[in-house]
Formats: C-alpha cells, structure tokens, sequence
C-alpha cells in the first residue's frame, strides 16, 4: 500500500507550522546581532539616567515608559526599517500619545478606550506616515494611566516626547560609531560621469516604477524601502549574471597575452608615444621586478602631461593610477559589476607573484557574455 498520501499530510502539517515558526532573519552576524544588543542596552540605561537626573532623586521609572523597549528593538536591532526613521520613531511615539489621551476624555469604558485608541493611533500614525509600531504600545499606556500621569497632554511631551528624543540621539551616536548608515539612506551607485544620469547597472535593472508597481501588485506592506528594495534586486542579478555566466569562461581565457606595457623608470614621453603610436587607451606600468604598478591612461596622460612631459627626471610610475587586478582563473562575469560601474575600463590580469599576465578589456568582456553560451545551457540535464 502507498503511503504517499501519509507524505502529503506531513507536508502539509510541516508547511503550516512553518507559517508561525519562520526561519531567522538572514544579513546580521552573531557580532552585529551582539552589537545590537549593547546598543539597546546603552540607548535605555542612557536614557533611564539622564531621566533620573532630571527628576533629582536618581529614579529613572517615574520618566521612563515601557514602549522604549520595543522602541530600542527597532533602533538598534533593524536600524535600516523605515518605522525605525527618526520621524516615524519620534512622530510616531509622541502622536499615539496625543491619540491616546484623546480618546480617554472622550469615552469613559477602559477597555473601549484602550481598544480605540490602539485603533486610532495607527490610522493617525498612517496618514502622518509616521507608523512606529511601538506607538500602539504608547497609546495604549496613554489610555489605562488616564488616571494618573497619562491623563494630560503634556504626557505626550514628558516622559514620551523626553524619551523618544533621548533615545534616539543615542542611537544615532552608536550607529555613527558603529559605522552603520543611521538615519538609513539607500545607497546608489554614482553616475560614472557626474550627469544626472543613473549608474548603467541601474538603468539596466528594475527602475523605480517596476519597484512601485510589485509591491502594488504584492498586496501586503513590507517593512523595507523601496530603494534599498531596488537595490537588493540590482544585486541579486548581478549574482544571477555571475553564476549563470560564471562557469562559460575565466579570465586567462579571454586575455590579451601580448601585452604592450611600459616600464616605472620610463619617461613619461615613452609612454605617450607608444600610445600614440599602437592607438592604445592605457598601459600597464610594470616595475623592476616584472611587478604591475599601475596604469597609464588617456586621461593621466591629458591631466598631467603639461606637468611632466617637459621634465625628463618625472617618469612613467610617477602619473600611474591603481589597477582592477584579477587571476586567470577568476570568473568572466566577475568584471560586469566594476565594468558597469564605470570606474574600470580594464583589468589586469596577474600571477600569484603579481606579474603581468594579460589584460581583459570591456571590449573582451562584452564579447565573451554575448558569444559563449551561458553556464546554464552547457551543462548536461539532472
């Protein structure tokens, strides 16, 4: 007898227990998860002291509110979430106790009010695009100490405003030190150029509207922003290109072997001339040992030539910049990401020893990516 629908079964059970049970959160080491946790712990003994301070008595309970917690979770812990901004955090945490004691002066049922204010103070939270989701938390403090300090509005300025703000320094100090991007701004790449124009990797990747329009599509909100979103898209191609294409070639297959290159020692002169003459785009300087140095390119020679084409003692090693150096057995598809860049016009292919081996061009590149198959249509089927 079969037991198939025995496995079906399990693995329907096994799917639906995974829904409540989902597997941790990926990007975070043990040592950042660690560092997360000293930033929170630093961020509310700061805050819990400096409240203490200000009441005179060394107390920090009387001023200090339960929401930070779940405040310094998101601070600290997901500093790149846009409900972790410093408006969301700060708007956020003061509006849902403006909400909060609102909706207790006008209806007198505890459990209504608290229950409306949670309510409320995510729609204001909403529509001021401010969410926190430790604002709910706030609101509903607000509500059930409508007898006591909660009961007027200065609640939301001290200890919630107090707080929040303290907080917050805090972690703007820690994430500055820590060498975190806080506030969070998505990175872009820069236009090789300096036009308006965006990098060629993001052209070619999802633009904003493809972003806007999936999320639409997606259906749920997700605690990401849409530029870090397009971002991770960008890259994760890349990675695709690179595993896809990786395989086709390497480097040292592609190469120019013969190599015309300069000398450190040099005058500069040699080098213009034998650029001039081969109609070369740059050089490679090599030094005594058979070593790459740098490069020699159109525009070194443009940029500095007035400087020491006259001076015979200035030579080549001197105008060389830094290379985008590489193995022969490193992947083709490596350099799509440094050549799309714009910052890398050639790579330098080297030994163990970092000896001149070869050179791969975007010329090289491009017709290895559009002449060799691909990894996938290579290999032989499962």
């Amino acid at each position: 007898m079969s037991d198939a629908p025995e496995k079906d079964v399990r693995l329907i059970w096994s799917r639906y227990y995974s829904a409540f049970i989902p597997a941790g959160p990926s990007g975070p080491n043990v040592v950042d998860r660690l560092k997360a946790a000293s930033g929170a712990i630093g961020g509310i003994a700061v805050t819990g002291l400096l409240c203490g301070l200000m009441l005179g008595n060394g107390l920090a309970h009387p001023l200090l509110v339960a929401p930070m917690g779940a405040s310094a979770v998101l601070l600290f812990a997901v500093p790149a979430s846009p409900l972790a901004q410093p408006w969301p955090v700060l708007g956020g945490n003061m509006v849902s106790a403006l909400v909060g004691i609102a909706v207790t002066k006008v209806v007198s049922d505890p459990t209504l009010a608290a229950a409306l204010a949670v309510g409320a103070a995510i729609a204001v939270m909403s529509l001021l695009r401010c969410l926190h989701p430790p604002g709910g938390a706030v609101a509903l403090s607000a509500a059930l100490g409508a007898k006591g300090a909660a009961s007027s509005y200065m609640f939301a300025l001290v200890p919630v405003g107090v707080n929040t703000l303290l907080l917050l320094v805090v972690a703007i100090l820690f994430h500055r030190l820590s060498g975190h991007n806080y506030p969070h701004v998505a990175p872009r790449a820069p236009a090789p150029h300096g036009t308006a124009d965006p990098a060629p990797l993001e052209r070619a990747g999802p633009s904003d509207q493809d972003v806007a329009d999936a999320l639409h599509g997606f259906g749920d909100t997700l605690d990401v922003d849409e530029a870090d979103l397009r971002q991770l898209l960008a890259d994760t191609e890349l990675r695709a290109a690179e595993r896809t294409h990786g395989a086709a070639a390497r480097c040292g297959e592609i190469m120019s072997k013969d190599v015309l290159h300069v000398a450190a020692h040099q005058p500069i002169a040699d080098a213009r001339a034998l650029m001039r003459e081969r109609g070369l785009l740059s050089l490679p300087v090599i030094d005594d040992a058979g070593r790459v140095q740098g490069m020699i390119g159109a525009l070194d020679l443009a940029r500095d030539g007035d400087d020491f084409s006259g001076k015979a003692e200035n030579r080549a090693g001197d105008i060389a910049h830094r290379s985008l150096f590489v193995h022969p057995d490193t992947p083709v598809a490596r350099l799509i990401g440094p050549f799309s860049s714009g910052a890398w016009r050639e790579a330098v292919v080297v030994d163990a020893d970092h000896r001149l081996q070869g050179l791969v061009t975007q010329t090289d590149l491009l017709a290895s990516l559009a002449l060799r198959p691909n990894a996938a249509s290579t290999q032989p089927p499962s």
